[in-house]
């Protein structure tokens, strides 16, 4: 099945672009970056950022929130073939114009891959872009709920990203 990421969500303020491999079935059908519930983005986003608010609150606020602290989001894959939602069913992935995006968008400052194969695909794709190489790359653990052998739940994650105050 052909599946298709979302529009950025950047502005003139964004300073850290997360980029994402492409959205699970349940971002998908809930128009949504990170709509998955069980989807670890949002609570680190507002355990980082939300001065001890929950990230309970209505899709626009915790766009908001992002907004506020300079934070854009889109996807390394524009487009695929994918059954599910697991990275390692994606197949024919085409890119999102990253480096287009960021020449239009300079205050961008640093590109937060948010699991492996969002890593990956850029790399493959863009590695030795000028746009790329003239900003910080982390290479983050994804937001996943499904937990691996380094990464459990919120925790631990958590730990990892706590990085971005730093930015």
């Amino acid at each position: 099945m052909n599946v298709y990421s979302f529009p950025p969500f950047i502005g003139d303020g964004s300073r850290i672009l997360i980029l994402g491999s492409m959205p699970g079935v349940a971002s998908l059908r809930a128009h949504q970056y990170y709509g998955n519930a069980r989807n670890y983005l949002w609570p680190i986003l507002y355990a980082l950022y939300g001065e001890g608010r929950k990230p309970d609150e209505s899709y626009e606020e915790k766009l908001k929130l992002a907004s506020d602290n300079g934070i854009a989001l889109w996807d390394v894959i524009a487009s695929c073939e994918r059954e599910g939602s697991l990275d390692s069913d994606i197949k024919k992935a085409v890119p999102n114009d990253i480096p287009g995006l960021l020449e239009r968008y300079p205050n961008v400052k640093t590109l937060v891959c948010n699991g492996t194969k969002s890593y990956a695909e850029m790399n493959k794709h863009f590695g030795s872009h000028p746009e790329i190489m003239q900003r910080k790359i982390l290479r983050m653990p994804s937001t996943s709920p499904i937990p691996t052998k380094d990464y459990r739940g919120l925790d631990d994650r958590l730990a990892v990203w706590r990085v971005l105050l730093d930015i």
